[in-house]
């Protein structure tokens, strides 16, 4: 009996173990078939894993001596055979065949081919290809366009770099004008240093050495802008047979020649170029740049409605609407040219050389422009008259207010206009400290009240004060503006020095309205000096 369950199991286990399975049908591609290897490994890998953990937390039996009689043996396979024969009958199917999976050797990692791998799609075939829809192309399309205007225009540093100087408001040269401050400096120390050791200063030389110092392209332009500001600074003139070291320029060829001017006694010789000289040009140089700016400032504010006029050296900070990056660069000066050289100035001149390479016609309409000069006088004065009355534009929103009424604003505006741009800096930061002062009295006054106390020590009132401001002040500015207001306000606020400290007293009789209608109407008239 046992004998035939034994062969019923083992029959039953090789047919459910070569049971029907569904052909499983070539992968599509070596990408798909590594892809199917790699999840068929980790999976193993994992079924491996739980089943040495749940072996090693399961308690196991241990194995019987091996040294047994042949009919205990045969004895004990029967006792198995039949108790796993009970249990699949009790489980009502078909016994499981083994799931473990056999350990083979480690397969080598099969990489897809060049043509797989140069493929844009990661699962091989043909490439994809993308359709955009009709509104994704327009975005595209806006994008680049937005993207060209913006590359045309200049670049947000240069038209904004005024307002990104981190210096007070004053006086402030446009980034060109700056860049050109900086070339002349750098110019200036290569022709001194090559002036000190009696060497010529030729443009090759001074231009190496200014492109290694600033990083930028310089050119013979950039001396002309140079030349234009300063003129005083340098002897410009064309030379031959100066020594080169360079295989581009033969010693024979003119060449330009800078050579520093240095007016000095008579004592020495040879003057030589020191660093405080090098200073003394710098400055004024960029004395020179400021009054360049000066120019067409003053035009600016002739063009204004009504004209404000503003003296040169009482100009301490450009006009509110003056956008100092839009100012014109600086005009070229002629540099020395050759000696040889030709040049054609007239039409004249032009009719000769090309006398033989042009036909009749052309021959005749250069005659005719050559001697035919119209100077138009008097339609460059109605001109010039028509510039100087500037008309002022009346906006719609103004119809029916007398001219009389916006003239008077527009000079009152204009008046203010012209103090602040000849305001003191001292004085400038004057009146911002008293602009604070009607927030702070109102802060020294809580202090005061909270504390109950008849006076307060300086060091007290101003750490106070610091945490209680809105804005960022140091302790050591929070005192400069108390004392202002002990001066602006004293009879209601008076320091006290004793010792080594200074104390703070308020007469709270005063009414807080009272102090601060006092300190707006002293502001006032401060604004209008």
């Amino acid at each position: 009996m046992a004998q035939v369950r034994l062969t019923e199991f083992f029959s039953q286990r090789k047919k459910g173990a070569s049971g029907p399975k569904k052909p499983a049908g070539p992968p599509s591609s070596p990408v798909h078939r590594e892809f199917v290897r790699v999840i068929a490994e980790a999976a193993g890998r994992e079924d491996r894993t739980a089943n040495a953990a749940k072996a090693a937390s399961s308690p196991q039996t241990p194995k019987r001596p091996s040294g047994l009689s042949p009919e205990r043996g045969s004895a004990a396979a029967e006792h198995s055979s039949a108790k796993r024969t009970r249990r699949v009958q009790a489980g009502g199917g078909e016994p499981a065949p083994d799931t473990r999976a056999r350990r083979g050797a480690r397969k080598k990692l099969v990489l897809p081919d060049d043509d797989t791998r140069r493929s844009k799609n990661p699962f091989g075939g043909a490439q994809a290809q993308v359709t955009l829809t009709p509104l994704v192309q327009v975005e595209i399309i806006v994008f680049s366009f937005s993207l060209v205007a913006c590359s045309a225009e200049r670049p947000a540093y240069q038209r904004y770099h005024t307002l990104a100087q981190d210096i007070p408001p004053g006086l402030v040269l446009p980034l060109h004008f700056r860049l050109l401050a900086e070339m002349f400096r750098s110019m200036d120390t290569v022709v001194a240093m090559l002036y000190n050791r009696c060497e010529t200063a030729t443009f090759a030389k001074v231009q190496q050495g200014v492109q290694d110092m600033t990083h930028r392209r310089f050119e013979q332009n950039h001396v002309a802008q140079i030349r234009t500001v300063f003129p005083e600074a340098y002897a410009l003139k064309q030379e031959k047979n100066i020594p080169t070291f360079s295989s581009g320029i033969k010693k024979g060829e003119y060449q330009l020649t800078v050579e520093p001017i240095i007016v000095s006694d008579h004592s020495q010789a040879r003057p030589v170029l020191s660093a405080s000289l090098l200073l003394e040009r710098r400055r004024v140089f960029h004395q020179n740049l400021i009054s360049l700016v000066k120019q067409h400032h003053q035009e600016f504010l002739s063009s204004l409605v009504p004209p404000v006029s503003v003296p040169e050296d009482r100009l301490t900070r450009w006009h509110p609407r003056f956008n100092v990056d839009l100012v014109p660069a600086v005009p070229v000066s002629p540099l020395p040219e050759p000696p040889h050289r030709e040049t054609l100035s007239t039409a004249q001149e032009v009719l000769d050389r090309a006398r033989l390479l042009i036909n009749p016609k052309m021959e005749k309409a250069l005659i005719s422009a050559a001697q035919q000069v119209q100077p138009r006088p008097a339609q460059g004065s109605v001109c010039a008259q028509k510039a100087a009355e500037p008309v002022a534009p009346v906006p719609g929103s103004l119809k029916g207010v007398s001219q009389s009424l916006l003239d008077r604003i527009r000079a009152k505006e204009a008046q203010k206009l012209q103090a602040v741009m000849t305001r003191d800096p001292a004085h400038e930061e004057r009146l911002l400290m008293m602009s604070r002062l009607v927030d702070l009295a109102r802060i020294l006054r809580g202090i005061f009240v909270a504390e109950k106390k008849a006076a307060l020590t300086m060091a007290a009132a101003c750490s106070r004060m610091v945490a209680s401001y809105a804005s960022a002040l140091t302790t050591g500015d929070m005192e400069k503006h108390v004392r202002l207001l002990a001066e602006l306000a004293a009879d209601w606020l008076t320091l006290h020095p004793i010792r080594k400290d200074v104390y703070l007293k308020m007469d709270r009789k005063v009414e807080l309205a009272v102090v601060l209608d006092k300190l707006s109407r002293r502001l006032r008239e401060e604004e209008q000096v």
